[in-house]
């Protein structure tokens, strides 16, 4: 974390998001798939079609040189008792939430119980990592990506729809990224269309 720091020009951007709908529709798809879908999944999924049109934000910095990829392999941070691990969910671009889902928790329960390959855990574009039980943080880069998704709580708040007070489930999502490489109009268009894709989530339940 230290040299992820020092080697680095981190910067790090916050944005609410109205999760309500996209909540609404992953417990729909939870009970007609029976798999078990969790927001963090729902997530991925925005994240995997936000970085086909903002590609900046899937790269890697090796050597002073920038490289992009096309299929998105997606870090997950998993907090062990001795400390935090990211293995890597692969081509995730060409996933549903539902295989998404199933794809992060036989992850999850590989680290957790010391089984991950060294495949498993490396080749990383981008990485999310979820801390519900705080509103919002400043995540640190995994090197050599270039940028991180913190995800904090989601929470009942007062919002101002058409003019009127309405209550609705928020989320503070934080963007971390190098600003060797994604500088502040990059991390805008990203995170615009992030929130475009989870308020309006019927696309990515198709």
């Amino acid at each position: 974390m230290r040299n992820s720091l020092s080697q680095t020009a981190q910067l790090s951007y916050f944005l609410e998001v109205d999760v309500t709908e996209a909540q609404r529709m992953r417990r729909e798809a939870a009970r007609e798939s029976g798999v078990s879908i969790n927001m963090a999944s729902v997530l991925i999924k925005a994240c995997a079609e936000s970085l086909k049109r903002v590609p900046a934000l899937n790269s890697i910095l090796v050597d002073g040189n920038v490289m992009y990829f096309d299929e998105v392999n997606m870090g997950v941070a998993v907090a062990l008792d001795d400390g935090l691990i990211v293995p890597v969910l692969k081509d995730v671009q060409d996933k549903s939430i539902a295989e998404i889902a199933e794809g992060v928790q036989q992850l999850s329960e590989k680290a957790r119980t010391g089984h991950l390959s060294s495949s498993e855990i490396s080749g990383g574009t981008f990485t999310i990592s979820v801390l519900g039980v705080v509103d919002g943080f400043t995540p640190i880069l995994n090197p050599p990506q270039n940028a991180l998704l913190g995800v904090g709580r989601s929470v009942q708040k007062p919002v101002v729809r058409g003019g009127e007070i309405v209550v609705r489930e928020m989320m503070t999502l934080s963007l971390t990224g190098d600003h060797q490489v994604i500088d502040g109009a990059i991390a805008a268009r990203f995170f615009r269309r992030l929130q475009q894709l989870v308020e309006r989530p019927a696309a990515l339940f198709g």
